[in-house]
């Protein structure tokens, strides 16, 4: 079935369309559960954890995508800094560092309420622009934090787009 033709399904679960797309892809992906997918997905720096989930009772699709990060402690206040910058240049979703984790996350989720269908064009979507961001910010995170370049330095390499594919 073509991307295009799964909109004419009516009552289409979100993490079904997540899952075709996975296919099309041909990403790595397991079905968690009927509400939950995870998938990896290669980058041009790295590869990519990403979780998408349901939740019917806040009508959102949670996207999590995420990659390891060990960053030392003493470049940590750096680290902030440049998220706090990263995320200020984010249409949508947001960075975030989880230290207990040692997660580099960026979090994205697609409200729709009324009951509202989200479409495998928007998902298709949500994916890529969780990767490019990713992967546009990657080596500026590099600089600053191991190379402890200036937040400035370091984001004028992320000004430029990411190249790869998704």
């Amino acid at each position: 079935m073509a991307l295009s033709e799964l909109h004419l399904e009516e009552d289409i679960h979100p993490i079904d369309i997540v899952e075709h797309l996975a296919s099309h892809h041909e990403w790595d992906f397991d079905r968690v559960g009927d509400d939950q997918i995870a998938m990896s997905v290669e980058g041009q720096w790295r590869t990519y954890s990403l979780t998408l989930a349901w939740s019917g009772y806040e009508e959102c699709l949670r996207l999590v995508c995420s990659f390891e990060m060990e960053p030392p402690e003493a470049e940590l206040p750096r680290l902030y800094e440049l998220i706090n910058s990263m995320n200020d240049q984010c249409w949508e979703g947001s960075f975030t560092y989880w230290a207990d984790h040692k997660l580099m996350l960026f979090r994205y989720g697609l409200m729709l309420s009324g009951g509202q269908m989200a479409s495998p064009q928007q998902i298709d979507a949500m994916l890529n622009a969780a990767v490019a961001n990713a992967e546009r910010y990657y080596p500026a995170i590099q600089l600053a934090v191991w190379g402890k370049r200036s937040t400035q330095d370091a984001m004028q390499v992320a000004i430029a787009e990411a190249y790869g594919r998704a």
